[in-house]
């Protein structure tokens, strides 16, 4: 990594001019690298002619990383609310500059790269994401990061936000990236630990912001008084956690699909009572295929319900999809169909019922009178769910307007 000499105090500043960058670097007892870290950062911005800052936005440091901090130029904000994403936040909102650049305090990233990541958004770009995959065009330095992080953790976590959210990079969780302080305010971040860098890729992808990715490098981690901060199966957890939350559609609709298609295709074997290979489908397969659709409609519910609250809350941005469900004249769609098929349901129970009284209120062929109960009762529920969850989305609607 490139070694900086002494520089001048905020050198990279102009005074009475407007900020350019603002560099947020997030800090917790980082007293053996902290240092390095700012110097080379404002020696990058003045090399190239930045106006920027550096803010060291503290998170509780008791090793005297804030007076290292200053010393060496930055400006120190102290954040209470503990986090990795509650620093940021606290360093952004701090921030003077029109472009905030990111980056870890523990050394592994090589500040000097700031130039390359500005360019793109004075090219318009909104966000600039550093990549430290081969994929991606990156390196990674031999012991920088540990094996299961590389191989499998980061790809496999990337390759589904690809999926998922079109998020156009191959790399979340790099810790160095640059964007437009105004997109930032825009988001709506929440996030308060590890995964606060995740949500804001796919936040700014879902927002269609304009996402350019910058290959990085990754250095070992350059402080020795204590360990990473990084808890590998708990923030992985954490971001596969993150992933659900904004994705309605695979934590819900699609586990729903699945098992109402699958509670449907019992249906077709069961009620004729087909045997397959030696295997006899009867009452008992309509038990387990109701159980199917009741559990695969309500995640669907769910999913519907959970997009509409998510949009309210900020949590999503809204499509035509989701403004057509909170229409309010979709209640009485909702309530119809879910009283034709309570009506269809009850039907079908009182015609078990009359089975029941024609064999005068004895013994019944049970075989023959569950294939009226069990989706007689399934068509009653289904009715009643969807009327109540009609009501519960033209609550959501009203609450939105």
């Amino acid at each position: 990594m490139i070694e900086v000499s002494e520089i001048p105090v905020k050198s990279a500043a102009v005074a009475g001019t407007e900020l350019t960058a603002s560099v947020v670097i997030p800090c917790l007892n980082e007293a053996d690298t902290i240092e390095r870290c700012i110097r080379k950062a404002y020696r990058a911005m003045a090399d190239h002619g930045i106006n920027g800052e550096v803010v060291v936005a503290d998170n509780g440091s008791t090793d005297g990383s804030q007076r290292i901090a200053e010393a060496a130029g930055a400006s120190v904000v102290s954040v209470s609310a503990r986090g990795y994403g509650s620093a940021l936040m606290g360093g952004i909102r701090a921030a003077n500059g029109m472009f905030i650049v990111m980056g870890d305090a523990d050394d592994s990233y090589d500040f000097s790269e700031i130039p390359r990541f500005i360019e793109p958004l004075r090219e318009g770009y909104d966000l600039v994401q550093g990549c430290r995959l081969p994929g991606g065009g990156g390196k990674i330095v031999p012991g920088a990061m540990p094996l299961l992080h590389r191989w499998w953790g980061n790809p496999m976590l990337s390759w589904l936000a690809r999926w998922w959210f079109k998020v156009p990079v191959h790399d979340i969780y790099c810790g160095l990236r640059a964007f437009r302080k105004t997109m930032f305010e825009q988001l709506g971040l929440r996030c308060t630990g590890m995964e606060f860098a995740t949500e804001m890729v796919i936040k700014a992808s879902l927002h269609g912001a304009r996402v350019a990715e910058v290959p990085t490098t990754l250095y070992p981690d350059g402080r020795v008084n204590h360990a990473p901060h990084l808890r590998t199966f708990q923030d992985g957890w954490r971001t596969l956690r993150l992933f659900l939350i904004y994705s309605p559609r695979w934590l819900f609709l699609m586990p729903g699909l699945f098992m109402i298609l699958a509670g449907l295709a019992a249906y077709c074997i069961a009620m004729p009572g087909l045997t397959i290979g030696g295997l006899t489908f009867d009452v008992h397969t309509l038990l387990f295929a109701s159980l199917s659709i009741l559990c695969g409609y309500q995640a669907l519910a769910f999913g519907v319900l959970t997009k509409g609250y998510a949009v309210g809350a900020g949590l999503l941005p809204a499509d035509r999809y989701t403004r057509r469900l909170l229409d309010q004249g979709n209640l009485e769609y909702g309530i119809g169909a879910g009283a034709l098929a309570i009506i269809l349901g009850l039907v079908l129970l009182g015609a078990a019922v009359n089975q029941w009284r024609l064999a005068q209120f004895g013994p019944l062929d049970y075989s023959h009178t569950m294939r009226w109960i069990i989706p007689g009762a399934t068509l009653t529920a289904l009715g009643v769910q969807t009327v109540l969850s009609s009501f519960f989305l033209a609550i959501l609607g009203f609450t939105n307007r």
